[in-house]
């Protein structure tokens, strides 16, 4: 029997752990992260983020109360999209499940960043 060598190169790019092991969200550590400039997945602190939109739409509570159900168990599957303009965090997605993550009392959301510009804030407000 012939033994087969196969050599493969190597790429790692740079991440970050979270030292706890988990986040306080009930979701599994932050991999995140890339030195390419593209989104990275964090946990941010419920308050830190912007919710404009909260104030005109309304959400299904029997949604709400499944994603409770779910984010207990298993914690955040999908985390919502926020864009960083000039330092401050705004939402626009995943209304739902912030709305869970708000009456489960958890202090984080994973949330995917994009770096944004005022102009695409207004875009978003439109």
């Amino acid at each position: 029997m012939a033994n087969l060598m196969l050599r493969l190169p190597i790429t790692i790019r740079s991440f970050s752990v979270s030292a706890s092991g988990a986040s306080s969200n009930g979701s599994p550590p932050v991999i995140g992260g890339s030195s390419g400039g593209g989104p990275m997945i964090v946990d941010l602190p419920l308050e830190k983020i912007r919710r404009p939109l909260m104030r005109t739409r309304s959400n299904d509570q029997n949604k709400v109360k499944e994603l409770m159900d779910s984010i207990s168990v298993i914690g955040l599957q999908v985390p919502i999209d926020v864009i960083e303009v000039d330092g401050a965090y705004y939402g626009f997605s995943g209304c739902h499940r912030f709305e869970a993550h708000q009456k489960l009392g958890l202090p984080t959301i994973r949330c995917k960043i994009r770096k944004g510009t005022k102009e695409t804030l207004r875009h978003h407000l439109r």
